[in-house]
């Protein structure tokens, strides 16, 4: 049985379920690569919504059974981003943790020097506090763990360095950051590197990961460039370590997740399966996901849709010693 199982729903949200939001969103193009979270007794996705003039929205939608989703008729605002010094041309890919009472939203922000990463917190996905945007020149895939390491903050993050001329800058690094503002950021190390010649050649990180008694359960995009006229995009795991989470304890041999069906092959971007928000339901007391709880993983089909795919975390941290 495959630790991952397609939603007989998917896509679970289209550009059909976006209302009209004038003069924001009218006829958008896309509606892909979720940040995911659980908020009591609801199941919370901060959508990327593109417009058919390419410019990016975050809009909430909310669940009580984490399948049939209500998008709200608003779009996320961060009060002072438009004052932060230099042109901030798009905010995407959002991924969404929740630490004790709030709950952080780390996002993507293309700018004229590179693409940074910036913070903000909310308490209730309505009104949002702007904490900062970084200073790193180029970087993506920021994800803030759920857990204060002492008066740490850590992430995990990807400097964008490997590029083939006239491509974008991509990474084929995981790497670890600390800091103590959720501002500032210092890189501890890299926690794993992408495999050339293999699925996973280009990393980065998809959700926050996931505390379990065996390690932090990280779910991870990796991207096949070696086909030459296309790059796939697919999903796996890999564990690290509970204490010093830039020490990699294992990670799947293969993907658990790769583009098959029509709505993953067929897009704006195809062959892309981009995992970018996993909610789990079942913790014990001390804080740990616990084994035999459902996984929910929430991610972006071809730059298009969003879909669902469920699992055990059990089967999950198995498949993350698997290679």
């Amino acid at each position: 049985m495959r630790p991952l199982v397609r939603s007989s729903d998917n896509p679970i949200i289209t550009t059909m379920d976006i209302p009209r939001m004038s003069p924001d969103i009218v006829d958008p193009s896309a509606v892909f690569n979720p940040g995911a979270v659980r908020w009591g007794d609801r199941y919370m996705l901060m959508l990327r919504v593109q417009t058919r003039g390419r410019r990016t929205r975050l809009v909430m939608a909310e669940s009580d059974n984490g399948r049939e989703f209500a998008v709200w008729n608003e779009t996320v605002r961060f009060p002072g981003l438009d004052e932060i010094g230099e042109k901030i041309y798009h905010v995407y890919d959002p991924r969404l943790t929740a630490i004790g009472d709030e709950f952080l939203v780390m996002f993507a922000a293309d700018t004229e020097t590179g693409c940074k990463l910036g913070t903000a917190r909310t308490g209730d996905f309505r009104s949002f506090e702007l904490i900062g945007l970084g200073d790193h020149p180029d970087i993506r895939n920021g994800a803030i763990f759920p857990w204060r390491f002492g008066d740490r903050y850590l992430r995990l993050d990807r400097p964008n360095r490997a590029a083939d001329t006239g491509e974008p800058a991509s990474g084929d690094e995981i790497v670890v950051s600390e800091s103590m503002d959720l501002i500032d950021w210092r890189p501890l190390g890299v926690a794993m590197r992408g495999r050339p010649r293999y699925w996973d050649e280009r990393i980065g990180a998809g959700p926050p990961p996931v505390r379990t008694r065996r390690g932090w359960l990280l779910m991870y995009h990796g991207i096949a460039t070696h086909f030459g006229s296309v790059n796939v995009y697919q999903a796996g795991v890999a564990l690290l370590d509970l204490e010093d989470p830039v020490r990699l304890v294992g990670r799947s041999r293969d993907n658990l997740l790769e583009p098959r069906k029509m709505y993953e092959l067929i897009g704006q971007v195809p062959n892309v399966v981009f995992p970018s928000g996993m909610i789990v339901d079942e913790f014990d007391t001390d804080g740990f996901a616990r084994e035999e709880s459902t996984v929910r993983v929430y991610y972006g089909a071809a730059d298009t849709t969003v879909c669902l795919a469920t699992g055990r975390l059990g089967d999950l941290l198995s498949a993350a010693t698997d290679g």
